[in-house]
C-alpha cells in the first residue's frame, strides 16, 4: 500500500490523497457504497462502476461469517470473485453487529459469544477468529477486532472498553502477522480508536494505535447521535499520523460528510443513502426531495442532470415518485442509485475543490444548497 497526500486546504485540515491498494487505486477523500452481504442492496455490480463510479466498497465479517460462510467463500476464491467485483474491498470487523446484539451477546477478555440473528445459534468471534475470517474474505483492509461501546456510557466503562480493543488489538496484529503468506500479504489491518466522548480516552487510544505503526485507521464510536461527532473528530484526527489515511467509520449525512472532511478524515461509509433511498428521500445537488410528496407527481424533469449517471439523468420525478407509491423493486434501485451517484459526486467535488485551495468556502456554499428540503 501507498497513500500520499496529494493537497491539502489552507482554511482547514481537508486533504485530497491517493490510496493505492492491490485491487486498484481510491482517490480520497472517498464514500465506501456498505455491501453487508456481499452486495451493496439493490444494485448491480456493474453499475457500481459505471453509474455510481465507487472507488472501494465494504463488506462485513459478522454477516458474511453467518451467510454464506467461510466455506463458500473460501472455496469461491474469496469474496472478490465471489460477488464478480474486481475493485478494492473493506471489512468492518463485526464488531459493531456484535454490539446491536446487546441482549444476545457476553463479552470476556477471550471475545464475544452471541447468539445468531438467523436462527439463534450459538457463536463466538475473537480478536484471532475475526482475523482468520477477514483472511479468508480477502479484503484489501481488514478492520481490527473491538469493542463499540454505547453511546452515552459511563467513564468507567469506557476506559475499561477501551482498554479490552487495545488489547484485542495486539492479539490481531499478532494473528495478523502470523497468518502472512504470498497470497494475502496484500492486506492491509487498520486499528480502531476508541473511548467515547472522553477526550483523555481518547487521545490515549489514538497515541496508542500510532505506537504500532499501522497502514491507516478507523475512528470509532462517533456515529450515535450523543457521540459528539465534529469534537471528537477534529480532536483525534489531530493526534493521528498526518501521513496515514483516516476512516471515520458509519458516518454520515452529507453535511456530516463535508464537516469531517475539513476536519481531516478521508474515508467514510454510511447505510444512509441507500437505506433513505429506499424510504423515498433523495439528495439532489439541489437539496433533498421526498419524492413521495404529491408535488412530484407531475414533474417530469429528471431526478437531477448536474449528477449525471444513467438514473439520475434518465429517470423523472413522476416516475419515481409512482415507482415508490405502488412498492415497484425498480423504485427502490432507482433511488439506491441515484444517492449513492449523489454521494460520490459529492466526496470528488470536495476533492477538486481542496486541489483548487478553495474547499472551505465552497463547503460553506454547497451546504446552503443541498440541505434545502424540497
Amino acid at each position: 500500500m501507498a497513500f500520499t497526500v496529494d493537497h491539502c486546504d489552507a482554511q482547514s485540515s481537508a486533504r485530497a490523497g491517493t490510496l493505492q491498494l492491490a485491487h486498484g487505486t481510491v482517490k480520497t477523500p472517498i464514500f465506501m457504497p456498505v455491501g453487508t452481504l456481499g452486495t451493496v442492496k439493490a444494485v448491480h455490480q456493474r453499475e457500481l462502476i459505471a453509474d455510481i463510479q465507487a472507488q472501494i466498497i465494504l463488506g462485513n465479517t459478522y454477516h458474511l461469517y453467518l451467510r454464506p460462510g467461510m466455506e463458500v467463500i473460501e472455496k469461491a476464491g474469496g469474496l472478490h470473485r465471489f460477488m464478480h467485483w474486481q475493485g478494492p474491498i473493506l471489512t468492518d470487523s463485526g464488531g459493531y453487529q456484535v454490539y446491536s446484539l446487546a441482549q444476545r451477546r457476553k463479552i470476556s477478555e477471550a471475545g464475544v459469544t452471541f447468539r445468531s440473528h438467523i436462527d439463534g445459534s450459538p457463536c463466538t468471534l475473537t480478536p484471532e477468529s475475526a482475523m482468520e475470517i477477514q483472511r479468508t474474505i480477502g479484503a484489501d483492509i481488514i478492520m481490527a477486532f473491538d469493542e463499540c461501546t454505547p453511546s452515552p456510557c459511563t467513564y468507567a466503562y469506557a476506559k475499561q472498553s477501551m482498554g479490552l480493543t487495545h488489547r484485542w488489538l495486539q492479539r490481531c496484529i499478532t494473528h495478523f502477522d502470523k497468518t502472512a503468506n504470498d497470497h494475502n500479504r496484500h492486506q492491509l489491518l487498520f486499528p480502531i480508536v476508541q473511548g467515547s466522548t472522553y477526550m483523555d480516552l481518547r487521545q490515549q487510544s489514538a497515541e496508542t494505535i500510532a505506537a504500532t505503526n499501522p497502514p491507516g485507521v478507523g475512528i470509532g464510536g462517533v456515529c450515535h447521535p450523543t457521540g459528539d461527532l465534529y469534537t471528537v473528530t477534529e480532536a483525534v484526527c489531530g493526534w493521528l499520523p498526518q501521513d496515514k489515511p483516516r476512516y471515520l467509520m458509519g458516518v454520515g449525512t452529507p453535511e456530516n460528510i463535508l464537516t469531517c472532511i475539513g476536519l481531516g478524515v478521508d474515508m467514510f461509509d454510511c447505510v444512509l443513502p441507500a437505506r433513505n433511498g429506499r424510504h423515498g428521500l433523495l439528495y439532489t445537488t439541489q437539496g433533498v426531495i421526498h419524492i413521495k410528496n404529491r408535488k412530484w407527481k407531475e414533474d417530469f424533469t429528471p431526478l437531477d442532470e448536474a449528477l449525471g449517471g444513467y438514473a439520475s439523468t434518465h429517470y423523472t420525478k413522476a416516475y419515481l415518485h409512482h415507482l415508490v407509491h405502488t412498492r415497484e423493486h425498480l423504485g427502490a434501485q432507482v433511488a439506491t442509485l441515484h444517492n449513492l451517484r449523489f454521494y460520490l459526486w459529492l466526496v470528488g467535488q470536495a476533492r477538486k475543490h481542496i486541489a483548487a485551495g478553495d474547499f472551505s468556502s465552497w463547503k460553506e456554499r454547497i451546504l446552503k444548497v443541498i440541505t434545502v428540503k424540497r
